[in-house]
């Protein structure tokens, strides 16, 4: 008989000291992007699918599985919009902290609420911009057996919001944990799939309905994480 999946928990990072709010740098991360893409290919076997799938304007929340380092990066470089991502704040430090948040990405405090962080991603969406999430909270084998509910919290303040999942395949192979460096020419496919919406109710912010939602996401996103592995040839 086999066991049940256990449901995995976000490492707690510790509590970072108040960032202040900076203004991305649009020309310079899109600088990074197109030279950023082209390093990528030369170094890896990065195969981008269905990238139509994400709308062209308005609000996207990006669903990401969570396998390897290397999600966030590619998942940035090739989503056809320029996007904010949710880090962990272990990253925001020092000049590490103004470039990431230059290119528009929030530190957020894993493990626990992290209210600063939901309301800088909440404010992505309402100004019709991207945002990138990996719900899973870390890295994990890819069963998706669980997510963070803050998914769910900024998709049902945003209602409607379409939520494109987002499949990684191959980064834990590419750079296993521990590695300083890619595996030369490591093949890696970035899946994008069909967007969806979760259903609001009356009260968004009641802890069922939440946890309602972050379940929908996660069928949705393991669903498609599933159906990408199925096609990778």
């Amino acid at each position: 008989m086999s066991a049940e999946p256990v449901a995995r928990t976000a490492p707690v990072s510790p509590r970072r000291a108040p960032l202040p709010d900076i203004q991305p740098r649009q020309r310079l991360y899109h600088y990074v992007r197109v030279v950023g893409r082209a390093v990528i290919r030369l170094i890896l076997d990065v195969r981008v699918r269905h990238q139509e799938r994400v709308p062209s304007k308005g609000p996207v929340l990006l669903a990401g599985n969570h396998r390897g380092f290397l999600d966030g990066p590619l998942v940035a470089a090739f989503v056809p919009r320029e996007a904010s991502f949710l880090a962990k704040s272990e990253l925001f430090h020092g000049r590490v902290a103004t470039l990431l948040m230059w290119f528009g990405q929030i530190p957020v405090d894993r493990g626990r609420p992290d209210r600063e962080a939901l309301r800088r991603a909440e404010a992505v969406l309402r100004g019709g911009g991207v945002l990138g999430m990996f719900p899973e909270g870390t890295r994990g084998a890819g069963e998706l057996a669980a997510v963070q509910h803050g998914i769910a919290y900024v998709a049902l303040r945003v209602p409607g919001v379409p939520i494109v999942p987002v499949a990684c395949l191959g980064t834990e192979r590419a750079m296993p944990k521990g590695a300083r460096l890619p595996r030369w020419r490591s093949r890696i496919d970035i899946v994008f799939g069909e967007p969806f919406t979760v259903s609001v109710p009356d009260d968004p912010r009641a802890r069922g309905a939440v946890a309602r939602a972050a379940e929908e996401i996660r069928v949705a996103l393991a669903a498609h994480v599933e159906h990408a592995e199925a096609g990778r040839r």
